[in-house]
């Protein structure tokens, strides 16, 4: 369901992006009109999810098949003690609905693949990948890439975060142009439990998801689709590299025959 105006509660929550010239009613509307899927409901997810929800993202779907336990809450700042052994999934929707009332949430509480990750990318107007493992994050870049559904994908371990965004709308690399998945070499895990993390990085990344989808959301400024951002929490360093697609990546290397088609 869409809607073509702000209520008057809404027009004074949102008051003060609302002032800012690239957003104005139109782009609140925008937001309030959008539908966003977090994969992952961990450190990254957490600050994407707050900050959506505050800024009035109409819908926000959040997956997460994992329960929170007290290790989490150094760097998830969603949850609460009082949230420990429940769902987070159903856990950060029920704070997102406590901040803002006026949006909507959905709890999926599975690892999403298959049929069903098709399904939620396809409704979605934009993914935010905030997962932990590699076999997740090739499978929401192909199922982004088939339903031409923007990407924005984020990761963080120890200092250091990890910042990427594909356009499927138009033509772009993909995540496997940059981490080509070998049989031979299978990309190895690496998490918070084996390796730690600070949390205000994971922070960092997660609010930078968020204002990256705003911003494809309204259509305005510069998000760096096809660039590869890392940063270095210990140094407060930043750098970019353009990212190009593989003709060889059996992901989106046919990409021009689906141009053609």
């Amino acid at each position: 369901m869409t809607t073509d105006t702000l209520s008057d509660a809404a027009f004074i929550r949102y008051n003060r992006q609302i002032m800012l010239e690239e957003m104005g009613v139109q782009g609140q509307l925008a937001l309030t009109n959008a539908k966003v899927l977090i994969v992952g409901a961990g450190g990254l997810g957490s600050a994407a999810a707050m900050y959506l929800a505050a800024a009035g993202v109409g819908l926000v779907v959040i997956a997460d098949d994992d329960e929170v336990e007290i290790s989490n809450l150094q760097r998830q700042v969603i949850y609460r003690e009082a949230d420990i052994t429940h769902s987070k999934a159903v856990a950060a929707c029920q704070q997102l609905n406590a901040l803002n009332p006026l949006i909507r949430t959905r709890a999926v509480q599975a690892k999403l693949a298959g049929l069903q990750l098709e399904i939620e990318v396809q409704q979605a107007d934009i993914v935010l990948d905030c997962s932990d493992n590699w076999v997740t994050r090739y499978a929401v870049n192909q199922a982004c890439y088939q339903h031409q559904t923007p990407l924005i994908v984020g990761a963080s371990i120890g200092w250091r975060g990890q910042l990427l965004a594909f356009d499927f709308r138009q033509t772009s690399p993909c995540y496997q142009c940059v981490f080509p998945l070998s049989a031979e070499t299978p990309p190895q895990d690496q998490n918070c439990r084996s390796n730690g993390v600070m949390g205000p990085v994971v922070g960092i990344i997660g609010t930078l998801q968020a204002l990256n989808a705003i911003k494809t959301i309204i259509d305005v400024g510069e998000v760096g689709f096809g660039l590869l951002q890392q940063f270095n929490g210990l140094t407060g360093k930043w750098q970019q590299v353009s990212v190009d697609a593989d003709s060889a990546c059996p992901v989106c290397g046919l990409q021009e025959q689906r141009e053609v088609v």
